[in-house]
């Protein structure tokens, strides 16, 4: 486990655990404070190769839109990573590559070509071949893209801060959260 700080946003811990007799390794991130008080939005508009290079924190509560490929990542898939977007972009065609559902013995000839079409489109993003907007919604406020022109405002990157929703709050386990009452008791005067 180790504390990181992300410049012009926040600590985060990265946890990697190795296993020395099989081999399998995993990766994980979590936010190193508590959830924002507003869920964030941010919205990158892929113009050039080197957008794929940009710092992403993708943690757990987040989803993941590409309106052109209309595509959609669900809060929970891919887990928190901290990676590159092209890194993210890899994984989730991986994870599209490697469903069984999508490509198994039950799938149709449409199916089939719906999705490899889908996926060539993906690669020409990670190319930098196409162009498309990046959108990543965390409920939590906990994730962030980096702005290569940091301190002074990105062109191509817009971020968002909004009141959640009874649902989104509801996911978040915030609804049932109780905090009255745990305040310290003033001594009392004898």
């Amino acid at each position: 486990m180790k504390l990181v700080q992300i410049p012009h946003f926040k600590e985060v811990i990265i946890m990697a655990t190795n296993c020395d007799s099989c081999g399998h390794r995993t990766n994980e991130v979590k936010s190193g404070g508590a959830i924002e008080p507003r869920g964030t939005r941010i919205t990158l508009r892929i113009t050039d190769p080197s957008d794929m290079t940009r710092d992403i924190l993708k943690s757990e509560t987040c989803s993941v839109e590409i309106p052109e490929l209309e595509f959609e990542l669900g809060m929970g898939a891919l887990g928190g990573k901290f990676t590159t977007l092209e890194g993210l972009l890899k994984d989730i065609r991986d994870l599209v590559e490697k469903n069984p559902f999508t490509l198994g013995d039950s799938s149709t000839p449409s199916r089939t070509g719906k999705l490899q079409e889908f996926l060539g489109k993906l690669q020409e993003i990670i190319d930098g071949k196409a162009q498309a907007h990046f959108i990543m919604d965390d409920p939590a406020g906990n994730s962030y893209l980096q702005n290569v022109y940091a301190p002074e405002e990105d062109p191509e990157l817009s971020v968002q801060r909004y009141e959640r929703t009874f649902e989104q709050n509801e996911e978040l386990g915030l609804n049932d959260m109780k905090t009255e009452g745990y305040e310290p008791e003033p001594a009392s005067g004898r």
